[in-house]
């Protein structure tokens, strides 16, 4: 048990050291994802506000500064408060004998690196796009989700407004497209983690993009917004649930864009119900329904 203790300590004060080195600039800057969430968010911001796609939308748009907070809160303050668990879990794996590698179906650690960063990419993503259908799918996950489909108004902010809940079912799914491959992790994976960070930021974004011929392989803002719409297609659980490509709905038939004007009624049925409040979104899902 004392190992196990002092794995979360560890873990939780070093997340909170590097991430308090970020603030102040102590640490490489390709690896400083505080200061790189900002700069990404400003410059899709600024484009948001040059370009806008639904003009009628302000630019402080409706609860821009809660999914501001999200941005924050999901991508810092929780993962310092999760990472103890997330390490206590890979000691007890380590200790019952199961490595990293355990479940490897290759290994990209001889590839060049930009075989490594591309397969690295393209799996996560697939990982992420199949837990994001769970998420849609199943009614105890929706619950959680619902959170981030009570957006009204999109922009690039709305990318990062989700239950806390779902960093526990990413992670570990995550964890496993990562162990497929040898548990190994390219060395310049951080390309891969901006990439999707500004991918994200554009397709929650009031910027109109297609991409062209590229839509066929890459999510856009366009194919997002009808993910959020309130009125989905008579027989679905949801559309277009690709996170950074849009290959994977054309493949598993789940896309789905009629119109690209940009006049559509986001949420879902039953969002008046959702608390307004960070405090309220953050324990819904976990009380029981109202009969």
């Amino acid at each position: 048990m004392e190992a196990y203790v002092e794995a979360f300590l560890n873990a939780v004060s070093g997340t909170f050291s590097w991430t308090w080195k970020s603030i102040i600039f102590n640490v490489p800057w390709y690896l400083n994802y505080f200061w790189g969430l900002i700069l990404i968010s400003l410059l899709v911001w600024f484009l948001e506000i040059v370009f806008p796609w639904r003009k009628e939308q302000g630019v402080f748009r409706k609860d821009f500064w809660l999914d501001a907070f999200y941005m924050f809160f999901n991508f810092f303050l929780f993962a310092i408060a999760i990472s103890g668990i997330y390490k206590m879990l890979q000691v007890f794996f380590q200790d019952i004998g199961v490595a990293s590698n355990s479940l490897a179906l290759i290994d990209i650690s001889n590839w060049p690196m930009w075989g490594q960063l591309l397969l690295f990419f393209v799996v996560l993503d697939f990982v992420q796009w199949f837990t994001h259908t769970l998420l849609h799918k199943y009614a105890f996950l929706w619950n959680f989700h619902k959170v981030h489909h009570s957006v009204k108004e999109m922009g690039f902010a709305a990318h990062l407004r989700y239950h806390w809940m779902e960093n526990i079912l990413y992670k570990p799914l995550k964890t496993f497209g990562v162990m497929i491959l040898g548990g190994f992790e390219p060395e310049q994976a951080y390309i891969v983690h901006f990439a999707a960070i500004a991918i994200g930021h554009f397709n929650h974004s009031n910027i109109k993009i297609t991409w062209g011929p590229l839509k066929y392989l890459f999510n856009n803002p366009v194919m997002h917004l009808y993910h959020h719409a309130y009125d989905l297609p008579e027989g679905t659980y949801g559309v277009n649930f690709g996170i950074s490509l849009s290959i994977w709905d054309y493949i598993f038939k789940t896309n789905y864009i009629p119109e690209d004007s940009g006049k559509v009624k986001l949420g879902y049925p039953g969002d008046e119900d959702l608390p307004k409040d960070f405090l309220g979104q953050a324990v819904h899902g976990f009380k029981p329904k109202k009969k």
